[in-house]
């Protein structure tokens, strides 16, 4: 039965706004970013077995819009929204509105950026752009995707620093695995990387490869 159908009481739209948000199972939250099922299954449904064949919220959060699309009764239009809602909670996550963030060790860069990229299950490049205190100015998605250096191009990702006159620069990316240890493939970069930071006479703090609850700074591993 359509969630319209249903008694007032037990619709998630009015139960949210009656009884507030945490009274609402996930599925039902998904229901509610959803909008609407699909012929002979509610929002509800289709949410249900989302989390049924992912397994939870947070490997539902994890996947990515086209993934998402290709689920029965969700579509790129549904995929996109709930996407940006996870997005938003990532960033929300990760930002304290009105707070200076400054960045000074590995650990104060792993707590501004694990709500944004440990749960992902694709590779992503960060750059990180910092004033002369360490402050962060901004930071710009470089590349998406298996980390190679024909992605992460030195153009790409010493530009927005010169851009922005940042005094230095962190590189971060995630490993979907979970397991932060450093590739081969990564040193590698790294360390060209820091060889053209040094041409453009931009410093290079630290390289934090960031895993499921944990991280390796190739800084401290005195590879930087």
């Amino acid at each position: 039965m359509a969630i319209d159908r249903w008694p007032e009481a037990e619709r998630p739209r009015e139960r949210l706004y009656w009884n507030g948000p945490e009274a609402l199972a996930d599925a039902e939250l998904l229901a509610i970013q959803l909008g609407s099922g699909m012929r002979g299954r509610s929002a509800v449904d289709v949410a249900r077995e989302m989390l049924a064949a992912y397994g939870s919220l947070a490997e539902v959060a994890a996947r990515d819009a086209t993934e998402l699309a290709r689920v029965a009764g969700v579509g790129p239009a549904k995929a996109a929204r709930l996407v940006a809602a996870f997005e938003l909670t990532r960033r929300l996550r990760a930002r304290t509105p009105g707070v200076r963030i400054v960045l000074s060790s590995p650990a104060e860069v792993y707590a501004a950026y694990a709500p944004l990229m440990e749960d992902l299950k694709r590779e992503v490049f960060r750059v990180a752009l910092l004033d002369a205190q360490n402050g962060l100015l901004r930071d710009r998605v470089i590349s998406e995707g298996t980390l190679s250096a024909s992605l992460v191009h030195p153009y790409l990702v010493f530009k927005p620093a010169i851009l922005e006159s940042a005094a230095s620069v962190i590189l971060l990316h995630n490993h979907p695995s979970g397991d932060p240890t450093p590739s081969r493939e990564d040193i590698r970069l790294t360390r060209q990387l820091v060889e053209c930071a040094r041409l453009l006479e931009l410093r290079v703090h630290d390289h934090l490869v960031i895993g499921h609850g944990r991280f390796i700074s190739l800084a401290e591993r005195g590879i930087i």
